[in-house]
C-alpha cells in the first residue's frame, strides 16, 4: 500500500496481487486456486473494471464461507473426441480449470483447426475476458460463454429465467494488443448494480424490476427481483443460446437450475462454461497473413472515423495502472480487510 486518502487507499498491482492472495488463501482456498483467481481480480483492477476487481475478494469469499466452493479441488482435464477437451473442476473455482486445460485446447485447436473445451462442475464470480484474451495471445480466435444463477428476466417477462449470460470475444492481432470484447445479456453487469447499493446510488429504471415486477431505481430492488437483457429480445435470445450453449450441450446446469443448487446460500454460480478455438492457419495456411491484414483494415476504417473499439478503454487503464498503480474505495478496503483475522 502506498498511499491512503480519506475517499480511497492506493495499490501498486504487486500489492493488489499479494492482498488478494492472502485474503483468499486466509479464507480456506488451496495455493494453485488462490493464484489463479487472485489474478482474475489483479487483471479487473488493472483495467479499469471495478466490478470485476479486488471487490470480487468479498464474492469468493462469501462463497467459501457458505460452502458453495471446494477450496482444494483438483480440475482433471479429459478429451472425449479429438477436437474436444472437458474439464471436471470438482465445485472448485473457474479460473484454476481453465489454467490447466488452456494449453490442451490450444494444442487441439492448432492440430485440427477448431476445438472446444468445456469446464464442468465449477464456480463463476468473474468476467470472461481474461480468458478470450490469453487465447487471443496464443494466436487464436477464441469464444466463451457461460450462465449463471437465474437473476434475469426473459424480455416481456419479469420473474428470472436466465443468468447475466455473459458471451466473450478474441481476436489475435500481430504486433499488438488482442481485440477483445466481454458483454453480459443483461442490460447490465449484476456487479455494477451490487456496486450502486454499496454506494447507495440509484439504478436507471430500465436495468430491473423489483419482486414484485415493477420497475425499480433501487438498486437493493433489482437484486431481489429481477434484472432485463440488453436490447430486449434480442439480448433475451442470446442469453437463450448461452443457457443452451454452456449448459445442456456439455452436460451441466442451467441458471436455473444453478440458483437451485444453490440453495438461498447467497453462493456464487456453479455450472460450465463453453470456450471454442480457432487457429486461423488451419484455416487459410500460409494465406494467414494475408487475411488477419485485412481485418486491420476494418479496425483502421473503425478507429478512423473516430469510433472506439471493444477493450480500448480496458488498454488505456492498463497502461496508467502498470505506472500509478490504483485506488482502492478506502469503505471497500475495511470491508476486505475485515476478512483478515486480526487486521
Amino acid at each position: 500500500m502506498t498511499d491512503a486518502q480519506a475517499d480511497g487507499v492506493r495499490f501498486t498491482l504487486d500489492e493488489v496481487r499479494t492482498l488478494a492472495r492472502r485474503v483468499l488463501l486466509e479464507a480456506g482456498l488451496s495455493r494453485a486456486h488462490a493464484e489463479a483467481v487472485a489474478e482474475t481480480m489483479v487483471a479487473g483492477e488493472r483495467d479499469g473494471c471495478a466490478s470485476h476487481g479486488i471487490y470480487r475478494l468479498l464474492v469468493a469469499a462469501n462463497s467459501i464461507a457458505k460452502g458453495v466452493v471446494a477450496v482444494d479441488a483438483e480440475p482433471v482435464v479429459s478429451e472425449p473426441a479429438r477436437a474436444l477437451v472437458r474439464v471436471d473442476g470438482g465445485g472448485g473455482f473457474a479460473q484454476l480449470a481453465f489454467e490447466r486445460g488452456r494449453p490442451v485446447l490450444a494444442e487441439r485447436a492448432r492440430a485440427y483447426g477448431i476445438a472446444a473445451m468445456a469446464l464442468n462442475n465449477v464456480v463463476h464470480f468473474a468476467a470472461l475476458w481474461p480468458e478470450v484474451e490469453a487465447l487471443a495471445e496464443d494466436g487464436l480466435v477464441a469464444l466463451a460463454v457461460t450462465p449463471s444463477h437465474a437473476w434475469v428476466a426473459p424480455a416481456g417477462g419479469t420473474q428470472p429465467v436466465f443468468g447475466t449470460n455473459p458471451i466473450a470475444f478474441g481476436w489475435p492481432r500481430p504486433g499488438r494488443e488482442p481485440f477483445v470484447f466481454d458483454f453480459a445479456t443483461s442490460a447490465v453487469a449484476r456487479g455494477e448494480i451490487e456496486l450502486h447499493r454499496r454506494a447507495g446510488k440509484a439504478v436507471p429504471d430500465d436495468w430491473g424490476y423489483d419482486a414484485d415486477g415493477q420497475p425499480t431505481t433501487e438498486a437493493a430492488a433489482v437484486l431481489n427481483g429481477a434484472m432485463r437483457t440488453f436490447g430486449g429480445h434480442k439480448g433475451s435470445a442470446l442469453a437463450a443460446m448461452v443457457e443452451l450453449l454452456a449448459g445442456p450441450l456439455i452436460g451441466d446446469m442451467t441458471s436455473r437450475e444453478s440458483l437451485e443448487a444453490d440453495a438461498a446460500r447467497g453462493g456464487s454460480p456453479i455450472g460450465g462454461e463453453l470456450i471454442i478455438a480457432i487457429d486461423p492457419v488451419g484455416f487459410l495456411g500460409d494465406a494467414v497473413a494475408e487475411h488477419l491484414a485485412r481485418a486491420e483494415a476494418m479496425f483502421a476504417a473503425i478507429e478512423g472515423q473516430g469510433a472506439r473499439l471493444p477493450s480500448q478503454r480496458r488498454y488505456a487503464a492498463r497502461a496508467r495502472s502498470l505506472t500509478e498503480g490504483v485506488t482502492i474505495p478506502a469503505a471497500l478496503y475495511r470491508d476486505i480487510m475485515a476478512l483478515v483475522p486480526g487486521e
